[in-house]
């Protein structure tokens, strides 16, 4: 075997040409360089993406996010699990009155089967040949075509099954078709855990625009240095909401855990590490997206 077929694409391999002209149109895995302009910048709000005009606010995960914009996004998700929960109890009951409905018709079986043993064999054979035996017949092909034809609306799965006036009832079956349950609280927009109101943490934010360092305005500065943020390890400490440098904090506050700005005391529990800033250059973290398309290889 040659060396050749042991390149990408077997027997046939694309020359470079042809795989960049390929590229250029959609072929194989897609790969770009993110700019600047497509980082978050350190104190903007992680909804919103633009600079936090009000009062700021950071969650347990170290995102920060306006109180505005999260405020309306936790009412707007609470009114949509509150739809969803009320659609999920609707369909739950749906299968408890089939359940009840099938154990119903299972009692009334049971009374005729013993009402018409007790009266002997010739009132049974009387029973079967009335017009319920027609009916049983009916409703055993109108199930036994219901295994096959698919297109019918009985063997549809949203449809009521025909299981309820015979048959069998699967009550775990109904219960395990159902969609899963509406979570309690909202998820976080970007951690995905659950987010209750009380949980979220003001914050101060010093900006360069209030320090009459720059007319801009859109860099956080620390509260006890006044460096820029940028794609550094921040803090913040839940009792005076100051947000500083990690090396500044390591130095002036975790020793004698009195806040530098406001002098309150705080512990180990009400620091905040916070999600760091991101930039175009590659020492700030990922700075590659990447799309996955197949390929013939």
């Amino acid at each position: 075997m040659t060396r050749k077929s042991k390149q990408p694409g077997g027997h046939n391999p694309l020359t470079y040409a042809e795989t960049k002209r390929l590229k250029s149109s959609g072929y194989g895995t897609q790969s770009t360089r993110l700019t600047s302009q497509s980082m978050l910048p350190f104190g903007h709000c992680c909804l919103s993406l633009s600079q936090i005009e009000g009062d700021a606010v950071a969650t347990p995960s170290g995102h920060i996010y306006s109180r505005e914009t999260i405020v309306q996004y936790l009412l707007t998700k609470n009114r949509e699990l509150k739809e969803q929960k009320a659609e999920y109890e609707r369909m739950r009951l749906q299968v408890e009155n089939k359940r009840a409905e099938w154990e119903e018709t299972q009692q009334k079986k049971a009374q005729q089967q013993f009402r018409s043993k007790d009266q002997g064999a010739m009132s049974n054979a009387l029973v079967l040949k009335g017009d319920d035996g027609g009916e049983e017949k009916e409703a055993k092909t109108e199930n036994s075509l219901s295994h096959v034809s698919y297109w019918l609306s009985s063997s549809q799965p949203n449809a009521a099954t025909a299981t309820t006036s015979g048959g069998d009832f699967d009550y775990q079956k109904e219960i395990m078709a159902l969609p899963s349950p509406p979570p309690d609280r909202p998820p976080s927009p970007m951690s995905g855990e659950p987010l209750k109101l009380k949980q979220l943490i003001p914050i101060h934010l010093v900006h360069e625009q209030d320090e009459g360092i720059s007319n801009n305005g859109e860099r956080v500065l620390c509260s006890v240095s006044h460096k820029r943020i940028t794609t550094q390890d921040a803090v913040a400490i839940k009792s005076s909401g100051q947000v500083m440098l990690k090396s500044v904090f390591d130095e002036l506050a975790k020793p004698s855990m009195i806040c530098p700005v406001t002098g309150k005391k705080f512990k180990d529990k009400d620091v905040i590490s916070l999600v760091k800033g991101k930039s175009g250059f590659a020492a700030s973290g990922n700075v590659e997206a990447k799309k996955y398309n197949p390929t013939l290889t």
